[in-house]
Order: C-alpha cells, then structure tokens, then sequence
C-alpha cells in the first residue's frame, strides 16, 4: 500500500509566524546576564570609585577602567565633571542631565540615564548602556559631518562636469 506524504499547504502567513516564533525562542536563549572584566552590573554598582585610604590595593572601579581612563581618574576629576557626576547621583533617570564634559569617562553608576552631550554646537541625547562603560562621553556625540558632495556648481567649467560612466 502506498503511503502519501503529508505534506501541508501552508499560507504565507502562517509561515511567517512561525518563523517569528523560531526567532523569539533563540533569542530568549542567547540572552545573556552583562559581565564588564567578569563582574556583574550589582557587583560593579557596589564598588567605590577610588580605593579607600586605609587599604589602596582593595578593588575599585578607577583599577578596573582601561589605562587611559585609569590615569584620569588617578589624577582626580576636575570641578566640572565632579558636578556632573554629582548631577548624575541625584538623578532619578526621569530627566535628562546635560554636560560639555566630554572627556568624561562612562561609570556605572551612569548606566539607565540619558545624558545630553554637547557636541559644539547642541545637545545629542545618548541613553547609556552598560556595554559603554570605560568609555568617554565624547565619543558617543560626535562633533564633525561627513561632507556630501552633489554635481558640479554653477559656472564650472566643461571639463569638470563630465561624470564617468563606470
């Protein structure tokens, strides 16, 4: 006795939904908990930003950061980004906390807030993330475009307004 196959007609639709439904399970199953030089975001929060006095080599967050930011912070923070850091403490996350500070390096106590970061000429709102500690606020608002260039102006000349075919 021959044996059909089941094979089943299944709409457009239908196929596109499970295949969102596969995508939704492998996502949930990469997540993964956030580790920064294998610590926690709750063992991170816990650390102070300087070593205490009566024991220098205990673990801080100034030791953890990469080497250029360590040096800063080894060298204390100026007025300016002591405000800003102070701003930032006092901030619930309901508002958006503004600097020029730009060479100020991400914490992460920082993480959950949006910070506006001046870039010459506005303010650029950036929600900071955990995968942005260690680094500086300037590189997320970035102060140059590139230019766009269009065809040649007016009055130029016959030459430079041939364009290539390749």
């Amino acid at each position: 006795m021959a044996r059909k196959s089941k094979k089943m007609f299944r709409s457009p639709k239908t196929a596109r939904r499970q295949a969102r439904k596969r995508r939704s399970t492998i996502a949930e199953r990469r997540k993964k908990e956030f580790l920064w030089r294998g610590m926690t975001m709750d063992e991170l929060l816990a650390l102070p930003l300087y070593p205490p006095e009566e024991e220098p080599d205990s673990p801080c967050i100034a030791t953890l950061m990469p080497s250029r930011a360590k040096r800063s912070f080894s060298r204390g923070l100026s007025e300016e980004c002591q405000h800003f850091l102070d701003k930032v403490r006092g901030n619930d996350g309901s508002k958006i906390v503004r600097t020029h500070c730009r060479g100020m390096y991400i914490l992460p106590e920082m993480v959950g807030t949006t910070v506006g970061i001046h870039n010459g000429r506005d303010f650029i709102n950036v929600e900071v993330i955990p995968e942005m500690i260690g680094h500086a606020l300037g590189e997320f608002a970035p102060t140059r475009r590139s230019v766009t260039h269009t065809g040649p102006g007016v009055g130029a000349t016959r030459s430079s307004k041939h364009v290539a075919l390749k």
